[in-house]
């Protein structure tokens, strides 16, 4: 294929968004296409979104990346789940994990069992029927079939890893199958008189990339899809009021546990993120009900070990752009909207996207149906995330401001007649293709206080005996597994130990 008819692809910005957009253009398209990133070593990016969830794994994967050297090059540890202490109020704490919690009988989901078992007062906490919780807490991990039995259900894993080191990862990967790196400032976005489309950007250096397509990765800034083409802004700040975060990496700590950590505060919260080689921590907050000074006191007062670096303010505003594609441009990561990091679903929605770039793969003409097929699907994915995080929100007995105004608030129709179904009848269904399971939903509201006043009628007809030993085996089945794997950091350093690296204030 001559150049001519080639398909130029010019992504906007590195990052992880940029370099994973990258990584994958440069892996599936071959012939036809040709792929260049632009980025400026003079701007930062977020770095927050340490923490991932399983998905991560089909990306990797998919790109033929093997599981040890990525955990080594990244500095990662593995991730069995989110731990929530203080949400529902001070002194409860609950896991939201991955993979299933008991197992379902017949046509009947597991949390109707449950939910009569928590009325009669014999069953436990939902992850007293987890395989991945039960490992979490006790701080083990394996990977590949139960050792036990084969009844017992595989662990879905994720990471924690050092967001800059996977960019430089992927942008080896990349670049050795053919992506081109630009360094540079883009000064102005060129477009089409009559069409309105992107023709080219320009560089400080004067140099002019042209392209067909545009990836805009620039963070929230929105360069490209916001400053230049003017998509507008969805604000979802009446929902999710927190609108400033902090983050400080800090020393590690011998807690090398194989879990997020989220702790709930007076304004906000706090996460905790366990790498190799330091510990991942920040504080999402409201201005509204709190300073920047007193939050930058309270994270570094409730950190495990001693701060590597002073605290890195990022200011943001809750919400999704309202055209994620618009002309010859689709806005990848930050630069498409932003949801705060409660569910780790940063990078998640990074890969959506690049798997959505693939599935419709505009080239020189795109139809105007393509652009509003993927816009849907772009914003049913977040409105549906959004309604997950505000759930985390709005169930709360706590007694600030903050936290009375959200649990007041009124709370988008979708979400709320989930919660109510959940509530008087123990009934989760998932939509389409929503990120988050019914497994996911139950963790949650069964964590945050939600014991359904009925269970569907099957549950209902098994003797009380007949259910208390059924939840007793699921437990004692888990917990015997659990005790065969090895502790989480002797796992790690038997299989995939990072070379040690020297800590600065860059980390």
């Amino acid at each position: 294929m001559t150049q001519a008819n080639t398909v130029s692809i010019v992504i906007v910005g590195g990052g992880t968004a940029g370099w994973m957009t990258a990584a994958a253009l440069g892996h599936f398209l071959d012939r036809g296409f040709s792929v260049r990133l632009i980025e400026s070593e003079d701007i930062g990016t977020i770095g927050v979104g340490e923490a991932t969830i399983p998905q991560i794994r089909m990306f990797n994967q998919a790109l033929g990346i093997d599981e040890d050297a990525f955990i080594r090059a990244t500095q990662a540890s593995f991730k069995l789940g989110i731990e929530f202490v203080d949400w529902l109020r001070p002194g409860t704490r609950y896991m939201h994990a991955f993979g299933d919690v008991g197992r379902p009988v017949g046509l009947c989901a597991f949390q109707h069992y449950w939910s009569r078992g928590k009325r009669a007062g014999f069953a436990g906490g939902t992850g007293d029927y987890c395989l991945n919780e039960l490992a979490a807490y006790a701080g083990k991990m394996h990977r590949g079939p139960a050792l036990t039995a084969q009844t017992v259900p595989q662990m879905p894993h994720a990471y924690h890893f050092d967001a800059g080191l996977y960019a430089a990862f992927l942008r080896r990967f990349a670049e050795a199958r053919g992506v081109i790196r630009t360094e540079g400032l883009i000064e102005a976005v060129l477009r089409h008189g009559e069409t309105g489309d992107v023709t080219a950007v320009q560089l400080r250096s004067g140099e002019v990339v042209a392209g067909n397509l545009f990836i805009d990765c620039s963070g929230l800034r929105a360069l490209v899809i916001g400053e230049a083409l003017g998509s507008g802004y969805e604000d979802w700040s009446h929902w999710l009021p927190c609108d400033r975060a902090l983050a400080v990496p800090s020393e590690r700590v011998a807690d090398f546990t194989p879990y997020t950590r989220s702790t709930a505060h007076d304004a906000g919260w706090q996460w905790r993120i366990p790498l190799q080689h330091r510990t991942g921590n920040g504080r999402v907050y409201c201005s509204s009900f709190i300073s920047d000074e007193a939050a930058a006191d309270s994270l570094l007062a409730h950190l495990d070990a001693p701060a590597l670096a002073d605290p890195r303010p990022i200011r943001f505003t809750t919400g999704r752009r309202a055209q994620a594609w618009k002309h010859n441009v689709i806005a990848v990561g930050l630069s498409s909207g932003f949801l705060e990091p409660l569910e780790s679903t940063s990078i998640h929605l990074i890969q959506s996207a690049i798997s959505r770039i693939l599935a419709f793969l505009p080239g020189r003409s795109i139809a105007p149906a393509e652009r509003a097929e993927y816009n849907r699907q772009t914003a049913f994915e977040m409105e549906r995330i959004r309604d997950f995080i505000v759930l985390h929100y709005t169930l709360n007995e706590r007694d600030e401001p903050f936290w009375r105004h959200l649990r007041d608030m009124e709370l988008p129709g979708s979400l709320a007649e989930r919660i109510e179904l959940f509530r008087q009848s123990g009934h989760i269904f998932r939509e389409g293709t929503e990120l988050f399971s019914e497994v996911a939903w139950f963790q949650v509201m069964a964590g945050q206080g939600i014991v359904p006043r009925t269970s569907h009628a099957m549950a209902e007809a098994i003797p009380e005996a007949d259910l208390k030993a059924y939840l007793d085996t699921i437990n004692a089945l888990y917990t015997r597994e659990m005790g065969r794997y090895p502790a989480h950091a002797d796992y790690i350093a038997r299989h995939c130990a990072a070379q040690p690296q020297r800590i600065g204030a860059a980390a």
